[in-house]
């Protein structure tokens, strides 16, 4: 089998969040004869030190580019200030006629679409269509980018994110206190803030009987405020950030997921839950109504309406058989989306975008 040769450019590796998650889950599973070689155009700091990386990500792209065979360059888009460092490398890529792939990932990305001046829209449209490829995380980002920015549906591939599957899971069986989990990041977007409020309004019985784990950076002091203000010191752990390995453990031993946010893409947290059989309390937002569907493998509630969560939460905690049940159909629903399926889905789109490209 012919070798193809990828430039992969996206967050650093060792950053936390769902983008890096799937950059090395790809790097770990893509077949022998798909050579890709990772640039960090992001990483965490400050500006300074942000502007260096994207520049070193520039410089060495153009250096493979100009000395190296290269087949494809694969670009991952975020939101916010992702989205102008990644339409100058496709420019780059452009100059040296390179197959471009554009893989969004950004929850927020019609938010800031929709604040940029009306040249800069074009401009951005203008990359974005002369891209070979345009992978979204569903279809309804595939209709918001086909709708918005006018690209061709033909060139716009739904490829939803994928995740490792457990060989096994608990059993969950008479849980004595039941552990509700949230696993990204602290703040607003995630409804962080709405899910400790909603724990607030549970009866005492109920909150006797449960506990809250919230594993994840950001605002956690705001978050912990909340915390006090509430009296839940007892109740709510806040764990920060944890590692792969940290994460399996949480899941294991949890017996619910929430993650009640205001904008997804479809959250690499929700289908790592899943995989662990873990019943999921959610948002009808993004991608995650194409994978959480009320009443079979989880339940969907209004983004801030903290009552209905509240509610939900409690009619989980109080029914062991609904929570094992929705469990179960949760891992059932994740199988197809096993990482393994998932690259060859990727180098099969690559692979045939590469015969087209080749035999004009």
């Amino acid at each position: 089998m012919d070798t193809i040769r990828i430039a992969m450019i996206g967050a650093s590796l060792k950053q936390n969040g769902g983008i890096a998650t799937v950059e090395n889950l790809i790097l770990k599973h893509t077949p022998h004869h798909i050579k890709i070689q990772h640039f960090t155009s992001h990483d965490e700091g400050s500006i300074t030190h942000r502007l260096i990386v994207f520049i070193k990500a520039l410089v060495s792209l153009l250096s493979k580019l100009m000395f190296d065979k290269l087949d494809i360059v694969y670009i991952h888009l975020s939101d916010g200030g992702s989205v102008l460092r990644k339409a100058i490398i496709a420019l780059v890529a452009f100059s040296f006629q390179k197959p471009v792939f554009i893989h969004a990932h950004g929850a927020e990305f019609h938010v800031t679409y929709s604040s940029l001046p009306k040249w800069t829209k074009k401009w951005l449209n203008s990359i974005f269509r002369h891209c070979k490829g345009f992978i979204v995380l569903s279809k309804t980002w595939k209709d918001y980018y086909v709708i918005n920015i006018g690209l061709d549906p033909q060139k716009v591939f739904v490829l939803p994110n994928p995740t490792e599957l457990p060989i096994e899971t608990p059993q969950r069986l008479n849980t004595k206190k039941v552990t509700l989990l949230f696993c990204g990041r602290v703040g607003q977007r995630k409804g962080a803030f709405d899910l400790i409020k909603a724990f607030a309004k549970l009866p005492d019985t109920i909150k006797n009987c449960s506990n809250l784990i919230l594993a994840g950076d950001g605002d956690l002091e705001q978050a912990q405020n909340l915390v006090d203000s509430l009296n839940l010191v007892e109740c709510i752990t806040f764990l920060g950030w944890v590692n792969s390995e940290k994460r399996n453990e949480l899941l294991a031993s949890a017996d619910v997921f929430i993650l009640p946010s205001y904008n997804e893409g479809l959250p690499m947290a929700i289908l790592e839950a899943m995989a662990w059989s873990l019943p999921v309390i959610s948002t009808p937002v993004g991608g995650i109504p194409e994978l959480v569907v009320s009443k079979k493998n989880g339940f969907l509630v209004t983004p801030g309406d903290i009552e209905q969560l509240s509610h939900t939460m409690q009619s989980l905690i109080e029914n062991e058989a609904l929570r094992l049940l929705l469990g179960k159909a949760a891992r059932e629903t994740i199988i197809p989306f096993d990482i393994r399926k998932y690259c060859s889905e990727l180098v099969a789109l690559f692979t045939k975008n590469l015969i087209t490209t080749n035999a004009k």
